[in-house]
């Protein structure tokens, strides 16, 4: 369920794209990324700082193209949140010697730090790449093309990443001992 919150506005970005245009398709996604904001807060009490960093992000660039008509400034959206959260990890461990994955995701799994560092640089990496790929998309190719490659790229791209960081996370990752297999 989680998952389908996370994805709804540009989910619903795509939906409008593809039935209307593209401006009526960005006032969609910030009409449901302030639903999304407000849902989380109603149900759970709280709000992640990146979604409400999203959020500015969206009503941001989204309210520029619309009352601008000028479809440049959402097609920037997704390369200021990918290079926003690649220089957050980037600062937090350059400027503060503070992995932010970690400070995240250290009490779901257990690793060294070594292992937290390579996931740190290479989300860096991986992030400050997206928001490059983004704009290339955007700036050489119709809005259509643009509209596809940010669904179903960079979330593929997202998925294959993720994959790729699951198999050397594995390395890392102990099963429990089964009873009766510790010499019993």
């Amino acid at each position: 369920m989680k998952l389908l919150l996370d994805f709804f506005p540009i989910i619903l970005f795509f939906v409008a794209f593809k039935f209307a245009d593209i401006y009526v398709a960005t006032g969609v996604a910030i009409v449901a990324t302030i639903a999304q904001i407000g849902w989380l807060r109603y149900k759970t009490g709280k709000v992640e700082p990146m979604q409400w960093v999203s959020l500015a992000v969206i009503v941001l660039f989204g309210g520029a193209t619309i009352i601008a008509h000028n479809e440049t400034f959402i097609k920037w959206k997704p390369t200021v949140l990918y290079w926003l959260m690649g220089g957050a990890l980037l600062i937090g461990q350059l400027l503060f010697r503070k992995n932010l994955l970690k400070s995240l995701m250290g009490a779901q799994m257990e690793l060294p730090d070594a292992a937290w560092r390579v996931m740190n640089w290479s989300w860096t990496g991986f992030f400050a790449l997206m928001g490059v790929l983004n704009l290339w998309v955007a700036f050489n190719f119709d809005t259509n093309t643009w509209v596809n490659f940010k669904l179903f790229g960079g979330l593929g791209l997202m998925a294959v990443f993720v994959v790729g960081q699951a198999v050397y996370l594995g390395r890392y990752i102990k099963a429990d001992e089964q009873p009766g297999e510790a010499g019993d």
